[in-house]
């Protein structure tokens, strides 16, 4: 079913190396918000240092997300050092696709994280892409999101058990 991930994890930090290399993931589309940072944008120290022990071993990583708030996800990009597009309409497939494009990449090498099973998982299971959950950073939605949480949380103790 496509608003199930193949993987699911806590938080972004938990994703590994070693699930990467096993997965044969060679690409992750990461979301923004409450995935990289939380409601009151503040970028953890220790998400950039995942961010570059990835690079540095050779996964090439790019945001993707829905925020139409450019500066906001420009400035999350420079601090990871890594491209984005914003406005990406997820689930749509079409800011995927560019990316699988930019990058050359088949959609199976690609993983698409974020905190959201109805924009990230959703769109990347439709360009059958590799998808991974996590929690939100914080508990705190913008309204749009959060009338989704209840819906995603029942998703999510399937996950569990």
């Amino acid at each position: 079913m496509k608003i199930y991930p193949k993987g699911y994890f806590n938080k972004v930090e938990n994703i590994t190396i070693e699930y990467l290399i096993q997965n044969q993931i060679k690409v992750l589309i990461l979301d923004v918000d409450n995935t990289l940072i939380d409601y009151y944008q503040n970028l953890s120290s220790s998400v950039i240092q995942w961010a570059k022990s990835l690079k540095q071993q050779g996964i090439k990583l790019y945001i993707l997300s829905n925020t139409n708030n450019k500066e906001k996800v420009e400035k999350v990009a420079k601090q990871i050092e890594i491209p984005y597009k914003n406005f990406a309409m997820k689930p749509f497939k079409k800011g995927f696709l560019q990316i699988q494009k930019e990058t050359q990449e088949k959609p199976e090498e690609i993983a698409v994280v974020g905190d959201q099973i109805f924009t990230d998982i959703l769109g990347g299971n439709r360009c059958h892409m590799h998808t991974i959950l996590v929690d939100p950073i914080n508990p705190k939605d913008y309204w749009y999101t959060a009338w989704k949480r209840p819906i995603e949380n029942k998703i999510k103790e399937k996950l569990r058990n």
